[in-house]
């Protein structure tokens, strides 16, 4: 495994990130209904942990944060608190759901604090807004943000879902306060999404921002060639919404896939992730069977060709935006 640092801090982190979604519990009303129970998380966690990952990524949201405690109850049990990274994420109000006698710096406290009871820890490494968040004015939660890394709750900040003008904004803004920045952004980005190669990956790189896509291989569509499926797949109504729609255009690209692995004798998995690490600092890979850790770990050690990368990059077409970084104010 190969690691790096969290922006300009000294977090080091492995090259990839073991995204938690699918770890909690199936509730009434839950997004997902394929996440493991405790004990299929500590199993994974630690064939992660055995893999060289570090770096681990949860939510508030998750599971009605019943992620965050497994997580955290898993790590804890697995290995010193030194030797593991954790990220989680605040979920922003809905303008709707405001409460006129809760602030948004108030909101942000709460929230702060309920992650670090059910992760059962006392620092979070790198704590992210999990999308913009319109209803409270950005300086109010920057100041509340910086206020968490100043107590010590928090050592690095990120921010998951926004346009890069947002994160330079929000930046600057920071800046110019003396308060802690956004270090790391957590995005949409895969092979058959590159949205991001606009102006994001290019105002990360100038910054020294980390980039740390989700949906690395687009919820299983890298993962296996047109036409194959599985039960996560059809489960996945959420994944379903951003890309269906798209799904001859990305079959185009995903045939290709499957053709550099069978040439290069490894999986789609690890071509897919391959790709994904020459252009970013920490993919966020999810994992709920043990196979799964299979490909990043063969990703890790392999190296495409120029020749290679050019072939996968050039059917794709531009995307409109989905999910929701698709959403107005």
């Amino acid at each position: 495994m190969q690691y790096t640092t969290i922006g300009c801090t000294d977090i080091e982190v492995s090259r990839f990130c073991l995204g938690c979604m699918g770890f909690g519990e199936v509730r009434e009303g839950a997004l997902h209904k394929w996440t493991l129970g405790p004990d299929d998380t500590r199993a994974i966690m630690r064939q992660a942990l055995d893999a060289g990952i570090n770096f681990f990524d949860t939510a508030m949201a998750y599971s009605f944060g019943t992620s965050e405690e497994y997580v955290g109850q898993a790590l804890r049990e697995l290995a010193p608190r030194d030797e593991w990274v954790i990220a989680t994420k605040y979920s922003p109000r809905p303008a709707a759901q405001v409460d006129p006698a809760v602030s948004g710096a108030e909101w942000i406290r709460t929230c702060i604090d309920n992650s670090l009871r059910r992760l059962g820890v006392e620092t979070i490494d790198l704590y992210y807004m999990h999308s913009w968040d319109y209803a409270t004015p950005v300086e109010e939660s920057l100041e509340a943000l910086n206020e968490a890394v100043t107590a010590g709750k928090v050592r690095a900040l990120g921010v998951s879902n926004c346009h890069p003008y947002q994160l330079a904004r929000a930046n600057d803004i920071a800046a110019a306060h003396g308060w802690a920045r956004f270090e790391a952004i957590q995005s949409h980005m895969n092979l058959i999404f590159r949205e991001d190669e606009r102006e994001l990956l290019q105002l990360c790189a100038e910054d020294g921002i980390s980039t740390m896509p989700y949906s690395a291989l687009a919820a299983g569509r890298l993962a296996r060639k047109p036409g194959e499926t599985s039960k996560r797949l059809e489960m996945d109504t959420f994944a379903k919404g951003k890309y269906d729609a798209t799904a001859e255009q990305d079959n185009v690209i995903v045939e290709r896939v499957a053709e550099v692995a069978e040439r290069l004798g490894t999986s789609m998995t690890a071509v897919s992730l391959a790709w994904l690490l020459t252009k970013v600092t920490s993919p966020v890979v999810g994992a709920t069977k043990p196979h799964h850790l299979e490909g990043p770990a063969a990703a890790a050690d392999l190296v495409l060709s120029a020749e290679d990368i050019a072939y996968l990059e050039e059917p794709y077409v531009p995307h409109a935006l989905v999910g929701v970084m698709a959403q107005r104010r």
